[in-house]
């Protein structure tokens, strides 16, 4: 993820490299998790704006994310309170056989 953003024009900082990469590797593991089985294949798809980078994580399972309620007892269910604090909004878009969990942050 990192070498393909370093050639975007214009860069992005060093502080909005690590918040896309962080988002990247939060959303890939939910995908890998909970998207599908173990043979399915996943898509990471990273579609820059003039004011913004997008990336999408495609699975194959149509079951939306949600927000777990935090917990001090439980070492999971952070990950989309991360996505959500970094990103400047994210959501899912259905697809035909699965979805797409997409976030956005801004340059």
């Amino acid at each position: 993820m990192r070498a393909v953003l370093r050639r975007e024009t214009p860069p992005l900082s060093s502080e909005r490299l690590d918040d896309v990469c962080l988002i990247v590797s939060e959303l890939v593991t939910n995908a890998y998790r909970y998207g599908g089985e173990p043979e399915d294949s996943l898509l990471v798809a990273v579609l820059p704006a003039l004011d913004h980078i997008r990336v999408e994580v495609h699975d194959t399972r149509r079951k939306r994310p949600h927000l777990r309620t935090e917990s001090d007892e439980r070492a999971r269910g952070r990950g989309l309170h991360i996505v959500e604090l970094l990103a400047t909004r994210w959501d899912v878009t259905e697809r035909p056989f699965g979805k797409a969990v997409w976030a956005e942050v801004a340059r």
